[in-house]
């Protein structure tokens, strides 16, 4: 660990500490920070713990700008480099076991908190309270992208680790983060159903406001997503009933159709039953037809848009059965 701070043993009135997880983002995280150091409570109430999940000179001597910058008000920021297991639920839990204070609040490096955000997450913990989850903000221009719009779906989540205050003692108990989820992707709903097991005391606060603008995204970008869905397993696997009441009630069966279908068509045209082919063909085209649809209402109608959607609506359903098989097959549990 590298500290960028000298006076942190000094301070007697530490209240918070606020972990951002961060790797090569440089220009978000200077956004962030920007927002983490005009919080509306005493300077020496809280401190922000950097963990560079891709160690670079770059982030480090943004975190060294920003603590000159607020050396004059007692505002502490310090530099850890994770060097070990990587993903964000290790940077976090490098994050947490760093921190000093008994309140430690997660936020990511793409976000823009409010001004009173710590101000009104703090209000919230009485003696009672374990745990509290914010409001998440998603402001998009215009029409949204098929994108943009799953993006927005932040807005409604239970407990998202974009905007989470947690007491250290319970990080403690329940041993923080899983990090076999190695990507941005259900490790926060693992924390949050783990705090649920350990019968945590959690409170939803929606004065307390991150801003999340949904970062531009290349053309296609669905598809390298779906990768992440072998979490989906591993999630499923710790807590199967809690799956099922809040992330997915039943398994993806347009997707299996889909690929079933798909499968069929292509095996009855080799064999030379014609006719059986174009059946399941048509059951394929006429399922890809709909999810397609389902993607593009009420999104833009750009050509681009267009053109994306309907080649990400054939190719997703067969990449998103195959990771979840490899998920299934990793993580030993049924197809979700």
């Amino acid at each position: 660990m590298q500290r960028t701070t000298s006076n942190i043993d000094t301070k007697t009135a530490l209240q918070v500490s606020v972990v951002v997880p961060t790797c090569g983002r440089a220009d978000l995280l200077n956004r962030c920070l920007e927002a983490l150091t005009a919080q509306h409570i005493e300077p020496t109430a809280y401190e922000i713990v950097i963990v560079d999940d891709g160690p670079s000179h770059s982030t480090e001597h943004i975190v060294a700008e920003w603590t000159a910058r607020t050396s004059e008000r007692r505002l502490d920021i310090f530099y850890i480099a994770n060097r070990g297991l990587h993903g964000p639920a290790a940077a976090r839990n490098r994050g947490w076991q760093a921190a000093h204070a008994p309140i430690v609040v997660f936020t990511d490096d793409d976000t823009v908190p409010t001004a009173d955000w710590l101000k009104s997450g703090l209000a919230q913990f009485d003696d009672d309270v374990d745990a509290i989850w914010g409001r998440i903000e998603m402001p998009v221009s215009g029409t949204p992208t098929d994108y943009e719009r799953d993006a927005q779906h932040l807005q409604t989540a239970e407990f998202v680790t974009a905007n989470c205050f947690c007491r250290k003692k319970v990080l403690e108990l329940v041993d923080g983060f899983d990090e076999r989820f190695r990507f941005a992707w259900r490790e926060d709903s693992d924390f949050y159903f783990r705090l649920l097991d350990a019968r945590a005391n959690i409170v939803h606060a929606p004065q307390a406001v991150v801003v999340h603008p949904v970062r531009p995204a290349p053309w296609g970008v669905s598809i390298s997503q779906q990768k992440k869905i072998l979490f989906d397993a591993l999630l499923y696997k710790k807590h199967p009933r809690r799956y099922r009441e809040k992330i997915r009630a039943t398994p993806r069966w347009d997707y299996y159709l889909i690929v079933a279908s798909l499968l069929a068509g292509l095996i009855e045209l080799v064999s030379g039953q014609f006719g059986m082919a174009a059946v399941a063909g048509g059951i394929w085209l006429l399922m890809t037809m709909r999810f397609f649809w389902s993607r593009v209402s009420n999104t833009a109608k750009t050509g681009s848009h267009i053109g994306e959607m309907l080649l990400t609506s054939v190719l997703i359903p067969p990449l998103a059965v195959f990771w979840r098989m490899v998920g299934a097959l990793r993580f030993r549990v049924p197809l979700i």
